[in-house]
């Protein structure tokens, strides 16, 4: 473990898995890790407001999961610093320019599933607002999408430092629009995202069923747009496939230029987990290398995550990295017979906090409309997501037998070919569980 970030990252990893994903993206992911001194962590966030909802909720969870990464308790101490001079409700957080160097073209590893992306993203952050706007890259969750839209941030930082930049995420734009609204402040919002020479918009799929988020959204896009201001989005699905989105804003998603990323290959997944390794001072073997690419195909998060563990493995507990360590890290994330494999207690957890009941409600023989319906559902991803055969996932789930696990999954399939909005609800489902992995 080479810095205190990746100290934070792993404790965010575990953070993840114990609350609801809104909780997460609104008042944990946005702290930023200031320093680490002694036995006390120093974090800050922006308003008061926030201080407070974090000191309250969250900070406990934070201070527990630090004791499990490095073996001893610590103090939290959470500052307020508002980086922007914006008012306080709408305050960025710190620079991402500050947070996530590591996020540029150079330390972007291109290869034949990424390189017209990759491409695309250089010109933007070169000629801002001419060529392509919007550019739309799209993709699969773990392949680089972020990176590539911090990477234009940074990029476009250093050209120009006094250029107005925002990054979010379709949830974070959402989650502000809900609180102006409810404080009956739209015109701060306006302000915010109205005026700025470039938009970057993560996983703006989120928006999708959000009538309110969706008519902003088009008004913010035709604002800046008319301005010749540049907009980049992502999105885990093409404009096409994103069916309950807003005609008008399908059709401006597919003005400028889609890219999309796919899958590396095993020469560029290798060279993703060498550069991983040389951004932590951590030599690996040729033949930990080869297994771990051989493993885990279709998510670059994953393939630098367990670099990451490695390293803190050998940082923390002095264990050489080996074939053997590297099996162990990544047994429960890969198989080898399938592109995506997760826990299945893992599946029900993120299932039933969706649903809002327990996961043993989804165990057990309760048959209310919800808690049918979530068993279903679960039961459904774990066959998609994992090698288990259907007996398995019967006997997973009180001993049920193979055709009940048949005719849920059935009865989900054919509800997904008829209602969206239920399929986007599953799609995220994997995709939230996919993420918690690393």
């Amino acid at each position: 473990m080479d810095s205190f970030l990746d100290l934070w990252n792993q404790v965010l990893l575990l953070c993840r898995k114990e609350i609801t994903e809104v909780s997460y993206n609104l008042w944990v992911a946005p702290v930023t890790a200031v320093k680490f001194e002694s036995d006390t962590v120093f974090l800050s966030v922006t308003t008061d407001f926030k201080r407070n909802i974090f000191e309250e909720k969250f900070k406990d969870l934070v201070r527990q999961k630090f004791t499990e990464v490095i073996g001893f308790p610590v103090n939290i101490t959470v500052e307020v610093i508002n980086h922007t001079g914006l008012p306080d409700d709408l305050a960025e957080e710190a620079p991402r320019i500050t947070t996530e160097p590591e996020c540029t073209f150079d330390s972007f590893v291109v290869g034949s599933s990424n390189r017209f992306a990759h491409a695309a993203c250089i010109r933007v952050a070169t000629v801002p607002g001419v060529e392509y706007n919007p550019l739309f890259i799209y993709g699969r969750s773990g392949l680089g999408k972020t990176h590539l839209l911090l990477a234009i941030e940074n990029e476009m930082k250093t050209r120009n430092p006094d250029s107005q930049i925002i990054y979010t995420t379709g949830e974070n734009f959402t989650n502000e629009l809900i609180l102006c609204i409810a404080e009956k402040n739209t015109t701060a919002f306006h302000n915010k995202y109205r005026n700025v020479d470039v938009l970057l918009v993560d996983d703006i799929q989120f928006i999708q069923n959000k009538v309110s988020t969706q008519e902003e959204f088009f008004h913010t896009f035709n604002t800046l747009a008319q301005a010749g201001k540049q907009i980049v989005l992502t999105s885990d699905r093409p404009p096409k496939e994103m069916d309950t989105l807003d005609d008008r804003l399908r059709t401006r998603f597919e003005w400028g230029l889609l890219a999309d990323i796919q899958p590396p290959d095993i020469d560029t997944r290798m060279a993703i987990i060498k550069r991983k390794a040389k951004t932590l001072s951590l030599t690996l073997p040729d033949d930990v290398v080869e297994y771990i690419a051989d493993k885990l195909k279709t998510n670059i998060r994953q393939l630098e995550g367990t670099v990451k563990r490695l390293s803190a493995n050998l940082v923390l507990n002095g264990i050489e990295p080996s074939v053997e360590l590297a099996q162990d890290i990544i047994k429960d994330i890969q198989t080898s017979s399938q592109p995506i494999s997760v826990q299945t207690d893992n599946i029900i957890e993120h299932v039933a906090k969706f649903y809002g009941i327990s996961a043993d409600d989804i165990k057990s023989d309760k048959k209310t409309a919800v808690v049918s319906l979530a068993r279903q559902v679960s039961m459904y991803i774990i066959r998609e997501t994992t090698d288990l055969t259907l007996q398995s996932i019967g006997d997973f789930f009180g001993g049920k037998n193979y055709s009940t696990v048949i005719y849920s999954t059935s009865i989900i399939e054919k509800k997904i070919s008829e209602d969206a909005m239920l399929k986007n609800t599953v799609y995220d489902l994997i995709k939230n569980v996919q993420d918690s992995q690393i």
